[in-house]
């Protein structure tokens, strides 16, 4: 797991090293390893190493193969490379490593882009051709590793992480409208390409650019999750999907622990943390290690969980470590934990993650999490009511009501009339759901969660949280074998009693009951809801300042009401809209903007 960036030249300059490696030094948390750069020319690359695989100096970045003339910079995990490196050894490629990355080049040499298709893991790189000039840029099938670029007529920078395009200088820092609305709409959500800034983009998941030397860009999409059955699958018995799942699971779950390191778990008490604990128990892992964090109550809500992480932790026999965080640690965090955001992520357990990342991270390189079994197996309460949906706009306004944070007529009342984009959300709601291959509106509703929603929420936290700390994650509920079973996997299955019906029914075979069977949680971070005392000082401090009132951004007096009531102003999501206001003009103030 690392940082990677680079510069592209199409104007007959030299590529700026200088601004390469002000970019890699920018993420040099993600990899504190070690850094290298390349330059040759109108291209430049750099990379920051946490060694995870093959743990020598033979894989270290940028690598470059003089015989195939082909080089490449890489973040991310191919757990099935073994498997690949002999398949290629078998065609005479010779190897000087025992990584994953000499493996992705060995196979694009062999099979193109067509090599996309036999990856197995989470990835993003930029893959260079010596002699035609081309540059590949690529990211995994479900975007849990990132990649932001930069393209003007003269150049194309790219990085892991929006701040270190920054660090590189000279990008338009101009906010995006669009973004803003669905910042303040999807629950901090801001889908690919768009970001926060006008002048930086990213690219979406699943995603192949190839970049001319020119400047010439062309685009595809090299893999997508259908929804479409076929009579087999509906004809199929619960108890054999409950059985492919849990066979899925268990394989997804082992891949996952290939690594020159020890793998643990960040085990929150849930089913699934619990169920990837129990299944990395089964495969002998020596010396287990999870770890759980929980913060003070406030409001009447409980900040931690910790009778059910125990409780698992206890039964498996791992080397179990909690940490429980008083308030004011919690408030001392929020600037480290927001300066670790690529970009501005309102989940109030962004710091939950951070802090519990700088805790793990001192015994353990790579764990296990269990983000995204909500969404691929149907956890959340907007699903049941669109099971029957028979609405004439497909289950666009009932996905609305249960997700979006504001109505459009709220934002008109929020956002001041120059920022007020005509309803780009909405737009990008009904444009996803009118896709073909989801044949009802839970089926869309679905999909945009697991490729859309997860992607730019649970999956970036993740990614930004850990590698604060050089810490990889990885987050086998997002295997893409995985994914694609349950995806073919009638919805009622998933959706009944209370959701994620047929993982809890697996996890039977392999959890205690009493974590199956207990009242649905989440990590809590309950000071960051019930706004108190300085915690509400630091937001007025925020929203307050000279410079978020010179932004210009929102109706004179509406924030200013909003802070003299703050828990008045929830969301359907029970998320402080206070807090979305001061988050995104704290991430901002961060970056210097």
């Amino acid at each position: 797991m690392c940082g990677i960036a680079g510069e592209l030249r199409f104007d007959q300059a030299m590529a700026d090293l200088h601004a390469v490696a002000d970019m890699t030094r920018a993420q040099a948390r993600r990899g504190p390893d070690g850094e290298g750069l390349f330059g040759l020319g109108n291209r430049a690359f750099g990379h920051r190493r946490l060694r995870i695989m093959d743990l020598s100096q033979r894989a270290h970045q940028p690598l470059i193969d003089n015989a195939l003339g082909l080089g490449i910079v890489f973040n991310g995990a191919i757990y099935n490379h073994r498997e690949l490196r002999e398949e290629l050894a078998a065609k005479g490629y010779r190897f000087a490593s025992s990584g994953d990355t000499e493996v992705i080049v060995k196979a694009w040499h062999a099979w193109g882009p067509a090599a996309l298709d036999r990856f197995a893991g989470m990835f993003a790189f930029a893959l260079w051709e010596r002699d035609s000039g081309v540059t590949h840029l690529v990211r995994d099938r479900l975007g849990i590793k990132p990649l932001y670029y930069a393209h003007t007529p003269q150049r194309l920078r790219f990085a892991s992480t929006l701040p270190a395009l920054l660090a590189g200088g000279d990008i338009d820092p101009t906010l995006d409208p669009v973004a803003l609305h669905h910042y303040l709409s999807l629950h901090a959500v801001v889908p690919a390409p768009h970001t926060i800034l006008q002048g930086v983009r990213k690219l979406p998941p699943a995603t192949h650019m190839v970049v001319q030397p020119d400047g010439r860009t062309e685009s595809r999409t090299w893999w997508r999750l259908d929804f479409s059955r076929d009579a087999a699958d509906l004809a199929r018995p619960f108890e054999d999907w409950r059985e492919l799942t849990l066979s899925t699971l268990r394989d997804a779950v082992r891949r996952r622990t290939v690594a020159d390191v020890p793998v643990g778990v960040l085990l929150s008490g849930g089913v699934d943390s619990s169920l990837i604990t129990g299944l990395l128990a089964e495969t002998g892992t020596p010396g287990l290690r999870t770890y759980a964090i929980g913060f003070e109550t406030v409001g009447g809500e409980a900040g931690d969980e910790f009778q059910y992480s125990d409780l698992v932790a206890s039964h498996f026999g791992t080397r179990h470590e909690r940490m429980r965080v008083p308030a004011a640690d919690l408030l001392a965090a929020l600037p480290d934990a927001i300066g670790a955001m690529s970009e501005p992520m309102v989940s109030h357990d962004c710091v939950a993650f951070h802090l519990l990342s700088a805790a793990v991270a001192r015994h353990s390189r790579v764990v296990q999490s269990g983000q995204g079994a909500d969404e691929v197996f149907g956890g959340y309460h907007w699903y049941p009511p669109l099971a029957g949906n028979t609405d004439a706009d497909g289950g666009v306004a009932a996905y609305r009501r249960g997700f979006f944070d504001r109505t459009h007529g709220e934002m008109g009342e929020l956002l001041a009339p120059e920022w007020l984009a005509d309803d780009p959300s909405g737009r990008f709601l009904a444009g996803h759901f009118a896709q073909g291959g989801a044949a009802s509106a839970i089926d869309r509703a679905l999909r945009l969660d697991t490729t859309v929603m997860l992607v730019e929420d649970p999956v970036k936290r993740v990614d930004n949280m850990t590698m604060a700390h050089g810490l990889e994650a990885r987050v086998p509920f997002l295997d893409h074998e995985l994914v694609a079973l349950a995806a073919r996997m009638p919805p009622h299955h998933k959706i009944a009693a209370g959701g994620k019906h047929v993982l809890k029914e697996a996890a039977r075979q392999v959890i205690p009951a009493a974590v199956i069977d207990r009242p649905k949680g989440y990590f809590p971070v309950p000071a960051l809801k019930y706004l108190r005392g300085p915690f509400l000082e630091y937001v007025r401090g925020c929203i307050g300042s000279e410079r978020a009132r010179s932004r210009g951004l929102y109706r004179a007096g509406v924030v200013e009401a909003m802070l003299d009531a703050p828990d008045r102003h929830i969301t359907p999501l029970k998320g402080s809209k206070v807090w979305q206001i001061a988050l995104l003009e704290a991430w901002l103030q961060t970056r210097g903007l």
